[in-house]
């Protein structure tokens, strides 16, 4: 059996490259070797090629998928359905769950580009369910971070 891309898993529920690129780039400011939204727009696809070529990040997403997948059906453990539909304080699993990818992938700086992103839901993460837009706010602030710092090496 084919091994099957993250990305594939992410366009199947809707959530395209594309889409990821434009809410980072909503929260985008000019910085050493990224002066221009192209260039920063070119620097981040290239980070977040590498980031989702990582077996485990891609775990860490899917994890996410499968919890939003069955928080759809009404399938979670002890969690009521509206608490899962109204995003309600008392879920952290999906906090922990962005905040772990944002921290794998870009680290301590990571964490704080999660924090942006997560408060602000540009573009595609307003629309998201309650796993997903924590998984693709950590996967834009790990990717966002990495890309600030290695800019000017480049």
């Amino acid at each position: 059996m084919a091994e099957r891309d993250i990305r594939e898993v992410l366009n199947e529920m809707g959530i395209t490259e594309d889409e990821i690129v434009s809410a980072a780039m909503e929260l985008y400011f000019p910085h050493p070797g990224v002066e221009t939204r192209e260039k920063a727009e070119a620097k981040f696809k290239r980070e977040m090629d590498l980031a989702l070529s990582d077996p485990n990040l891609a775990l860490l997403i899917y994890a996410g998928v499968l919890l939003e997948s069955e928080g759809l059906k009404c399938n979670l453990p002890s969690l009521k359905q509206s608490d899962y539909e109204n995003d309600l304080t008392c879920l952290i699993a999906d906090e922990v769950l962005g905040l772990s990818i944002a921290k794998y992938v870009g680290g301590y700086k990571g964490l704080f580009d999660y924090v942006r992103y997560d408060k602000a839901k540009p573009g595609i993460l307003s629309r998201l369910g309650p796993f997903m837009d924590d998984v693709v706010a950590g996967l834009i602030g790990g990717v966002s971070a990495n890309m600030y710092t290695r800019a000017v090496f480049d």
